[in-house]
């Protein structure tokens, strides 16, 4: 995830595989990846902007900008939705932090 010097999340990163299970039954990919596309999803629902999304072409990519072209109102709308998204995280890579990590950067 990359902050901005305010501390906001500016985008969120996904890389590689969990490999946790066998493919279609590996519950941290299958977690991480329900958590990631909710909080998209959400911001697309109740925000004025979508986020732009890129799923890459071979998978085990995901890449999410938060718009600076927004109100500031939906800014700190897709900003608490984004944050749920790294808590949610966090609560995975609690359980299983052998397949699953979260780096934070600062721009």
């Amino acid at each position: 995830m990359s902050r901005d010097g305010a501390e906001r999340i500016r985008s969120v990163t996904m890389t590689g595989h969990a490999e946790s299970g066998p493919y279609g039954y590996d519950l941290v990919c299958a977690g991480a990846s329900a958590v990631s596309f909710g909080a998209v999803n959400a911001m697309a629902s109740l925000c004025h902007t979508d986020p732009v999304v890129d799923l890459g072409t071979e998978g085990g990519y995901f890449h999410c900008v938060l718009p600076e072209e927004s109100t500031e109102e939906d800014k700190r709308q897709m900003e608490l939705l984004a944050e749920g998204m790294i808590i949610s995280l966090e609560t995975i890579a609690e359980q299983y932090g052998a397949f699953i990590s979260i780096e934070e950067h600062r721009r």
